[in-house]
């Protein structure tokens, strides 16, 4: 899915009033509390290195991509990792998974600062978190900034009320990504 076919969540604080207006509705304090609660699982399954289990936060038809800022904001959806479906987020997982070989690490997912961007009538909610990233290996056992940016995402709500993501773009501001990008983010 190319970014044109994306909406942009690059809207809301040029109008400060507009983004406090929407930041102070109960139906944003909801949301922005349903979407960190989705985070704290997703960075928790992350953490413990639950691979097979990272295509289930998404939907079917389900986006991910990992992206510069400077690719992003040239418009360019070149990224470090690009999946369209879960079918492909699965294969990612399970070659990660299954035979890619890479220096045993323990990664730290750390999101915040969650804003809610919109939210339409069927419960759709576009948000945007802020993410750090720390590894650890083996040659850098004190840990170290692997990645700093921010998550750009639109959840869709289930039927049971829980949300899984339609579009994750993982942007990141780091200029220099230290090791090869092995897990998702």
């Amino acid at each position: 899915m190319s970014r044109e076919t994306k909406p942009s969540l690059d809207v809301g604080l040029k109008d400060v009033t507009g983004a406090l207006a929407r930041a102070t509705n109960p139906a944003s304090h909801d949301a922005k509390y349903a979407v960190e609660a989705f985070n704290t699982i997703y960075c928790a399954v992350l953490d413990d290195g639950d691979l097979e289990d990272w295509p289930e936060f998404f939907t079917e038809d389900g986006f991910y991509n990992i992206v510069s800022r400077e690719n992003y904001d040239h418009g360019l959806p070149v990224g470090l990792v690009y999946c369209e479906g879960k079918n492909m987020m699965k294969d990612r997982a399970m070659a990660i998974a299954k035979t890619s070989m890479f220096g045993p690490r323990y990664l730290r997912h750390f999101m915040t600062n969650t804003r809610i961007v919109d939210i339409d009538d069927a419960g759709t909610i576009k948000a945007e978190t802020n993410f750090i990233l720390v590894e650890v290996l083996a040659e850098w056992p004190e840990g170290r900034l692997h990645m700093a940016g921010r998550m750009q995402d639109i959840f869709e709500k289930q039927v049971n009320n829980s949300l899984l993501l339609k579009s994750r773009i993982a942007i990141y501001d780091t200029l220099l990504v230290h090791n090869a990008l092995v897990l998702p983010v």
